[in-house]
């Protein structure tokens, strides 16, 4: 073999592998900025040496507006795959220093294609986004990029699990392409998304913002709930990335990885008994709860910033991934409202379509009343949990703490909505309105002709309570399965996934049906 071409072959290679630090010190820029390089990412997200490289040698083939000088191998993306503590991961990186890591047809090209790769392997896809958007020397091509890139984030959608990390700039059409993956992770002070950013806002409307106001992760953490995870450092995304995937399958054809924590089965829960207050009108934690019952340290809360009266997240019992759902009486008493239902019922039909079993625990007043609530369309997004949870497959279990109350109840815990089992403390309470409100109702006129109408009215509060709002009433219509005592929670649920665990459901034939988005 020719042996000057195998070292002209070496130094290109090597000076590719520099990525756009090869002129103009851009590699110093980034970590001036807080932030990696687009290869740099790529070696702290895979295991060691396990990284394979897609279509290195790509390049835009356009000579408009002097995109001549601007080409580059790869054309600011690497793509490829490796292993993630073990299991293959496909990816994209955007490389800033490279043309601003703007997508031209090359680059959303070698997105589309690894794309399709990871589909076609049944692996999951994470895209990192640091772009200054689309190529506007490459036009319509650009866009028509994109459009490939976002078809491929939907027929990829509830196949293989797709996580998006903004490490940088996303604006315009580009932050598409996150909203249509599974999460979306956000890094402090690098990480930007938006349709418009400050200045086009100004011009048009006059407001006056920052870009870290306006889509900083925060903002999309906290505000517009479009981002589930906000960390410090990027090396701190990386790292729990890599934990992350250890919840979720390879694709939706396969189950989550077991992970045996040593935790005990049988292990008792007393704590509960003093975290959850005595009287209804008390708070409490939810989270609490959560941490008693699961395995050991294996709870991970999503979107922890965003529609906080509901909690939700990924944790392990006996090792085994599940799904839970958890009213939060920690804030607004727990009420469903237009987030929270978004917020539960994307995450319930995320963990069917990947065949992880859910936990919903219940202790909730209502949804959420109001003039706002009701024209901004509580009846739309409400219905969204009783579709997601009428819709899912996987074992459903409801475990009815303190309280169950209307139509919320329905969403959280109605055997008729398909859940599998339905457990429930001695304290519970279960019916159309709390106990004040439908005895004012029920016994209207009794109370009104009492001598002493309010100590009537008390009597008839806890003679309601007493024979229609306990857990044994709707036991004895077999609406609640089981009685369970707060002491043997993580004992009686894990021994209810065992008993489900092998479930199947036949559906009507269709080719899907219309949630009401």
């Amino acid at each position: 073999m020719e042996t000057k071409k195998i070292e002209e072959f070496k130094e290109l290679r090597g000076k590719i592998m520099l990525g756009g630090g090869v002129s103009g010190n851009q590699t110093e820029r980034q970590h001036a900025a807080g932030k990696l390089t687009a290869r740099e990412r790529i070696e702290v997200l895979y295991d060691q040496e396990s990284f394979i490289e897609d279509q290195v040698y790509s390049t835009s083939r356009t000579s408009d507006f002097g995109m001549d000088a601007k080409r580059h191998f790869g054309d600011g993306v690497v793509t490829g795959s490796g292993t993630v503590r073990g299991r293959q991961v496909f990816v994209s990186s955007q490389d800033f220093s490279i043309v601003g890591g703007s997508l031209g047809e090359m680059h959303a090209h070698k997105i589309a294609e690894v794309q399709e790769l990871a589909i076609r392997t049944g692996s999951p896809f994470v895209q990192i986004n640091d772009s200054g958007g689309a190529r506007i020397q490459e036009g319509v091509l650009s866009l028509n990029g994109y459009a490939r890139i976002f078809r491929n984030n939907t027929l990829a959608s509830g196949v293989i699990p797709q996580i998006s990390l903004i490490l940088g700039p996303c604006a315009g059409g580009a932050v598409y392409s996150p909203a249509l993956t599974d999460f979306i992770f956000m890094v402090d002070t690098i990480s930007h998304m938006y349709i418009t950013g400050p200045d086009v806002i100004r011009t048009v409307t006059g407001e006056v913002i920052t870009h870290e106001q306006l889509g900083g992760a925060s903002a999309h953490c906290s505000k517009s709930g479009v981002a589930h995870f906000r960390f410090a450092t990027e090396q701190e995304c990386f790292s729990f990335l890599r934990k992350f995937l250890t919840y979720l399958p390879s694709n939706n054809s396969e189950d989550p990885p077991v992970v045996h924590s040593g935790d005990p089965v049988t292990r008792p829960t007393p704590d509960i008994l003093s975290i959850i207050p005595d009287t209804a009108k008390m708070s409490y934690d939810v989270r609490d709860i959560i941490t008693q019952i699961a395995d050991r340290d294996s709870f991970i809360e999503i979107q922890k910033e965003w529609a906080m009266t509901l909690v939700i997240g990924f944790a392990r019992l006996e090792g085994r991934t599940v799904g839970i759902f958890a009213n939060q009486p920690k804030h607004m008493a727990a009420v469903l409202d237009i987030d929270s239902s978004d917020k539960g019922s994307r995450f319930i039909r995320f963990c069917d379509a990947f065949n992880i079993p859910l936990i919903s625990l219940v202790d909730v007043p209502g949804y959420l009343p109001g003039v706002a609530q009701e024209h901004a369309g509580i009846i739309r997004h409400g219905a969204k949990m009783l579709f997601a949870v009428s819709e899912a497959t996987v074992p459903k279990i409801a475990l009815i703490m303190r309280k169950s109350y209307g139509g919320s109840m329905i969403a959280m815990s109605a055997k008729a909505l398909g859940y599998d089992r339905v457990l429930a403390y001695p304290t519970a309470e279960i019916a159309v309105m709390g106990a004040e409100s439908a005895a004012s109702i029920i016994f209207h006129k009794e109370i009104q002709m009492a001598k002493h109408p309010e100590k009537k009215k008390n009597e008839k509060i806890a003679e309601f309570q007493q024979q229609f709002m306990n857990p044994y009433s709707a036991a004895a219509l077999g609406l609640v399965d089981d009685i369970i005592d707060p002491e043997q929670t993580r004992r009686e649920l894990i021994y209810s996934l065992r008993m489900i665990s092998r479930k199947k459901e036949d559906r009507p034939s269709r080719k899907h049906g219309l949630m009401p988005v």
